[in-house]
């Protein structure tokens, strides 16, 4: 699924900047972008960013952001407690949030 999403935005991306299709501005948290492809193209980059060191944490991610699952079905998913997958996705947000604000500016 994510691939599936990963690809279509990138394909409007492209539409976008050959001036056939508009750009829209769209907000998610306190990361500014400027449409949601864009946002989905962030996530994905710092997504793998992360899967290099911290596996449990980018599934997480997957579960969560792709998936849409809710903390309970998260943890259980990845055989962890639900208080430690909250610490985990309190950890994870703050660090993806950082990684695509570094990556905007």
């Amino acid at each position: 699924m994510r691939r599936i999403l990963i690809d279509r935005a990138r394909k409007r991306e492209v539409r976008r900047r050959n001036g056939l299709e508009p750009a829209g501005d769209a907000e998610l948290g306190h990361i500014l972008v400027k449409s949601p492809d864009e946002e989905l193209l962030a996530v994905n980059d710092a997504l793998d960013k992360l899967a290099t060191f911290d596996k449990q944490a980018a599934d997480l991610v997957k579960l969560r952001y792709f998936v849409g699952m809710n903390m309970q079905e998260a943890s259980e998913s990845l055989n962890l407690p639900k208080r430690t997958t909250e610490r985990l996705w309190s950890y994870t947000k703050s660090w993806l949030r950082n990684e695509i604000q570094k990556d905007l500016t």
